[in-house]
């Protein structure tokens, strides 16, 4: 019924009819979607956050009725995207796909961002996790990880290891890595993974901490050495490859999370929690996220994702300062 009629009929009935603010009900949580719903992507098409707001938004379509279009906005690392979700209207229909980067490395690595990872986004549910491959030059003279350790230490600063970019987490996952072996190695930032990995090929670099989907092909295809996957445990789409875990204590996947504005009403997050979570857990979720090289996120409660979030705020923040890449203007 609009605000007009309900007006009418208290004018009347003699009956008071208390409207919001903005002069329309709210819809019940019962009947939405009753309109399309956007996930913004702060990144370009084609990427694997973007294929996952893709699969989410086609899960839920099925599910609820109602169109989820897939905005990309990408920009100042992620910011634009991000804070356009911050400021939006806290009703479900403006969500978010966000990164480990953006929640919990930017308000470290960025001396100012305009959003607060904790306190303006109301988590939803994870996605995925998507493991990291360190790879090396076929040139190397090492053919596991503790080789690479050992040779990396009879070389004081001889190696150079790539990254998608200053705090990515190839970079971060590189100063981890020598903080907790020791070793010294040259950071060399590139604008992505894929120039990176086509350095390590060409032997100008001899290190990367690649993501999954791009290093697989160049693995298979025999044009790099794999020592390690960031996971504690083996990964179905790479299961030959041992986990840097069974060398040096190293647990870690960048994680991609579905958000929506702080604020946003419990029902409206509960229901899409419900149904993004029965779709990871069925087949095709599985498969298509195995067919990637993720990992499924698990069924984890909106509530502890918040404070999951907090926490990694909390652990990256330290790594961020160690690195040096702290208070990027």
């Amino acid at each position: 019924m609009s605000t007009r009629w309900l007006l009418v009929l208290s004018i009347v009935s003699g009956i008071a009819v208390a409207l919001p603010a903005g002069g329309a009900p709210p819809a019940a949580a019962e009947d939405y979607p009753a309109r399309n719903v956007t996930i913004i992507v702060p990144f370009t098409p084609a990427g694997s956050t973007d294929i996952l707001a893709r699969m989410a938004a086609l899960a839920w379509e099925q599910r609820l009725g109602k169109s989820f279009v897939v905005e990309n906005r990408p920009g100042a690392g992620q910011q634009i995207g991000v804070n356009a979700v911050a400021k939006a209207a806290p009703d479900g229909y403006t969500l978010l796909m966000a990164t480990s980067s953006a929640m919990a490395i930017n308000p470290t690595l960025y001396k100012k961002i305009a959003y607060d990872p904790v306190k303006d986004f109301q988590p939803i549910a994870m996605m995925a996790h998507l493991p990291f491959i360190l790879v090396v030059n076929n040139d190397l003279p090492v053919k596991s990880l503790a080789e690479f350790i050992t040779y990396a230490k009879a070389n004081p600063g001889k190696l150079s290891y790539g990254s998608g970019g200053v705090g990515a987490s190839h970079h971060l996952y590189g100063e981890l890595f020598k903080s907790l072996t020791g070793i010294q190695m040259t950071h060399v930032p590139y604008k992505g993974t894929v120039p990176a990995l086509n350095d390590v090929i060409a032997g100008h670099i001899q290190v990367l901490f690649s993501d999954t989907p791009p290093a697989l092909p160049q693995i298979q295809g025999g044009k790099v050495r794999a020592l390690g996957v960031t996971t504690a445990k083996r990964i179905a789409a790479a299961p030959a490859i041992p986990p840097i875990n069974d060398t040096v204590p190293f647990d870690s996947a960048p994680w991609q999370m579905l958000n929506a504005p702080a604020g946003t009403p419990k029902p409206i997050v509960d229901r899409l929690h419900k149904e993004i979570v029965a779709y990871i857990a069925s087949a095709d979720g599985q498969k298509k996220l195995a067919d990637m090289g993720l990992m499924p996120g698990a069924p984890t409660s909106p509530a502890e994702l918040s404070k999951f979030v907090e926490r990694e705020v909390a652990a990256w923040g330290k790594v961020v300062q160690k690195a040096g890449a702290a208070g990027i203007e």
